[in-house]
């Protein structure tokens, strides 16, 4: 295999760790060891106690199957696969569904690999481009003139990164029946789930709209333990998941077993997991609400709707490349540009999910003024 370099992610290979403050983290605030230990149950905290470093099942444990199936409806742990992270569930997937030839259609701007894993395996790719003048929507009209007989995978993120674009319920319907009527599987990358800013907007689940639908899940995101590695993939047609369990053979064959444990503590302690990472997010995006009102010839944004990401636009006589440069530079404050996504407009990646945002966005103001001048 082929496949180009993934930009952002080296992007962050060089900065990340280099920089004081990072304001497009895409993730939550991660939770320290010994607070998420304090959440296990009994069962929980004597599988920790009592762990053996040896290799663990390849689907995944069965409690952590049976904890993931119950985030959904009338799904059990045989419609769930265990992975190594969200990444290596569309690495899989995509290497199992499409060859050369087939047709994919990926909401862009959006992550790297949910396109460019299938242009690696030799498939057509048709981004579907959402447009800040439209409110980053995805334009079912459109998407329906994209598809082809040679369509196989449909890909939706929702809430979205970088947008925060999050459908209404008749859009995810009309994408739904869309996938459906052209034979296609359609990929819904669920990692923002349960960080709708309006608990009403919540969609259902990919898994529960159809058999054709899979669901995309990390514990990354919403459930702020990016460092487990830990995602999954929910779907009822069990032979697709049966020949994506076979491919990761050839990938990590099994996931690591305290990880699995961890987002088993993790998930039997939802309601207050996820109730933190709603907590940060919602101060956050109030601080930033202000910033905005603060610099309204200066920065601009569709206000997100869902998730810890956000993609303004810095105005234009302003390059936002060489702005972030300069704000790693005099601040240690790290923006990610559109560009990182190959996209054109002057839009950068901000992220709300981190505690240390205040200090961040001071960066950003004392950035932002010397662009002024006195």
């Amino acid at each position: 295999m082929r496949i180009a370099d993934f930009e952002l992610e080296r992007y962050f290979a060089r900065w990340e760790f280099a920089v004081r403050h990072l304001l497009c983290a895409s993730d939550v605030e991660g939770w320290p060891m010994g607070e998420l230990l304090a959440l296990a149950d009994e069962e929980g905290a004597a599988l920790w106690r009592d762990l053996r470093l040896g290799y663990t099942e390849s689907p995944g444990h069965p409690l952590l199957r049976r904890e993931i199936a119950g985030l959904y409806e009338g799904v059990d742990s045989d419609d769930v696969l265990v992975l190594s992270g969200a990444e290596e569930g569309i690495f899989a997937l995509v290497n199992v569904l499409l060859d050369v030839g087939d047709h994919a259609i990926v909401t862009w701007p959006g992550y790297q690999s949910l396109y460019e894993v299938a242009r690696a395996c030799g498939a057509d790719v048709t981004l579907h481009e959402l447009r800040e003048m439209d409110g980053w929507a995805i334009d079912v009209d459109a998407l329906r003139r994209q598809v082809t007989p040679r369509t196989r995978l449909i890909v939706v993120n929702a809430p979205h990164n970088p947008t925060g674009m999050l459908p209404d319920r008749g859009t995810f319907d009309a994408i739904v029946a869309l996938a459906a009527e052209a034979g296609a599987r359609l990929l819904v990358d669920e990692v923002y789930r349960y960080l709708e800013f309006d608990d009403a907007d919540r969609l259902p689940a990919g898994v529960d709209a159809g058999r054709h639908v899979v669901s995309l899940g990390v514990m990354s995101k919403s459930f702020a333990m990016a460092g487990l590695r830990i995602g999954w993939l929910a779907t009822r047609d069990r032979d697709l998941l049966a020949r994506v369990a076979a491919f990761k053979d050839y990938t990590t064959i099994c996931a690591s077993a305290p990880s699995e444990i961890l987002a088993l503590i993790g998930l039997r302690a939802r309601e207050r997991v996820l109730a933190r990472s709603r907590t940060i997010v919602g101060d956050n995006l109030f601080r930033l609400d202000g910033l905005f009102e603060r610099w309204p010839g200066t920065l601009s944004w569709v206000r997100p709707r869902g998730g810890s990401i956000g993609f303004p636009r810095l105005r234009a006589d302003i390059d936002i490349d060489r702005f972030a440069a300069e704000l790693i530079e005099a601040e240690g404050v790290l923006l990610l540009p559109g560009s990182r996504f190959g996209h054109p407009g002057n839009h950068f990646r901000i992220g709300f999910g981190r505690a240390d945002l205040p200090s961040a966005v001071e960066g950003l103001e004392r950035g932002l003024r010397r662009l002024a001048g006195p």
